[in-house]
């Protein structure tokens, strides 16, 4: 099986449910909050994560073969004044889900053949293809979400992932307890 459109959306439906479940997390109280200067606060990140999938797909519209030369500064300026302007928690989270159901249901229309054409990269010398550069995508929101999880550490938070998996923990210590338990009483 190729790994093509559907999958990709699929997994990027997973990174940002992830990244929504953060947001949510998060009180709006700490949204303004900035871990150092010169650094985004939570709203401005995660309009950043919202609004930075319309660069891929505008990105990908233009149906480049090449980025020497390309001027990515200016293509970005619109997304960046996008990003900056601001919401509410619950505008962000809107934000988030419209903006990643958008992205979604892009990537389950890419075709293998578009997947696989190649792009020459800024320096001239490299060469990757649309679907590794794709791909981009979804790393890029899971760094910020990182960000967004250590942040959650420092406002008091355990992150919901960590949650899951400590329940996940408890749930098989009990079952090993109780197993042992009835083992013993025979």
């Amino acid at each position: 099986m190729t790994y093509g459109g559907k999958e990709l959306a699929s997994a990027f439906r997973n990174v940002r449910k992830n990244t929504i479940q953060v947001a949510e997390d998060i009180p709006e109280s700490r949204y303004d909050f900035v871990t150092a200067p010169d650094v985004r606060s939570v709203g401005q990140m995660l309009a950043h994560i919202a609004v930075s999938t319309r660069i891929w797909i505008e990105l990908n519209r233009l149906n480049l073969t090449t980025l020497v030369g390309f001027d990515f500064y200016n293509f970005v300026q619109p997304f960046r004044a996008e990003e900056s302007r601001r919401r509410s928690k619950a505008e962000l989270i809107e934000l988030l889900r419209t903006e990643g159901d958008e992205f979604a249901s892009w990537l389950e229309t890419l075709t293998p053949e578009f997947l696989a054409q190649t792009i020459t990269e800024p320096d001239g010398k490299t060469a990757k293809s649309r679907l590794e550069r794709i791909l981009g995508a979804k790393e890029h929101e899971m760094h910020h979400r990182a960000q967004l999880m250590l942040i959650e550490r420092v406002l008091g938070i355990v992150p919901h992932l960590t949650r899951q998996s400590n329940e996940r923990v408890a749930q098989t210590r009990a079952a090993a307890a109780q197993t042992a338990s009835s083992s013993g009483a025979r």
